[in-house]
């Protein structure tokens, strides 16, 4: 059997495990919320769609929001997400979230150094009053090394079919590595915390990635019956955050 045949069959399990999963969280009503960041290319995309791909389309909502309109920058910064969180049965997941201010934001000049600290001080308050009002967070941070990134970006200016893949921000992600890197890191150190820690997903193999980001999903669940049969997530592939990953070569520089 092939590898991409393994693959096929385990992503096969999985999904089904999914399926089992969203059949309790609707009985037991559960409130999924998940978070998808990471460097650009890293594979979001692609990891979404098979999480989501057999799920229920009425009681999953994939949300990705395009930048603020003049109304919304002069809201409180997390009160257009709010509108999206999930009520009970639901399952919520954004495709890059509020976290653009701590990446994008920062390194674009897109809101002031001032803006940007208010929101790396009161992430961590917000995301604990999530958790403590029932919502199951998790936050995936997707990272792949800067030779991959080149060459993610390289494919999919070349391809017409990733049209609405391409942007003007592509080009900015590889001149600004280094600065992506700095605020990464800030980031990750400033608002990784036992309530909502960051799950570090090292994604240069996308199928690989794709399938550890399920394992965990479903292991996180913590339902002995649907872990049934489901490898644990490769800690060499995905792992919670720890200061340690900045220096020792499991997050790229």
């Amino acid at each position: 059997m092939s590898k991409s045949d393994d693959y096929d069959n385990e992503l096969r399990q999985l999904q089904l495990a999914l399926i089992e999963m969203q059949k309790k969280a609707i009985k037991d009503s559960w409130k999924i919320l998940v978070i998808f960041e990471g460097r650009d290319s890293a594979g979001k995309d692609g990891t979404i769609a098979r999480v989501t791909e057999h799920l229920s389309k009425r009681a999953t909502t994939v949300v990705a929001l395009p930048k603020p309109n003049e109304r919304e920058r002069s809201e409180w910064y997390f009160q257009r997400y709010v509108d999206y969180l999930p009520a009970c049965g639901e399952a919520v997941i954004f495709n890059r979230s509020w976290y653009n201010r701590a990446g994008v934001e920062r390194v674009m000049g897109f809101s002031t150094p001032e803006q940007q600290e208010q929101f790396l001080k009161d992430v961590p308050a917000f995301e604990r009053m999530l958790v403590e009002n029932g919502l199951r967070y998790v936050k995936f941070w997707l990272d792949i090394g800067r030779e991959e990134q080149a060459q993610r970006l390289k494919a999919r200016r070349e391809d017409p079919l990733k049209a609405f893949k391409t942007s003007d921000l592509d080009k900015v992600a590889e001149e600004k590595w280094d600065d992506y890197t700095a605020a990464r890191d800030e980031m990750l150190m400033r608002t990784h915390s036992d309530i909502a820690p960051w799950i570090c997903v090292r994604a240069d193999h996308k199928k690989a990635a794709r399938l550890n980001v399920i394992r965990w999903l479903l292991h996180a669940a913590g339902d002995k019956k649907l872990v049934k049969g489901v490898a644990k997530p490769d800690p060499s592939v995905i792992f919670s955050f720890e200061p340690a990953a900045l220096k020792d070569g499991r997050l790229a520089r």
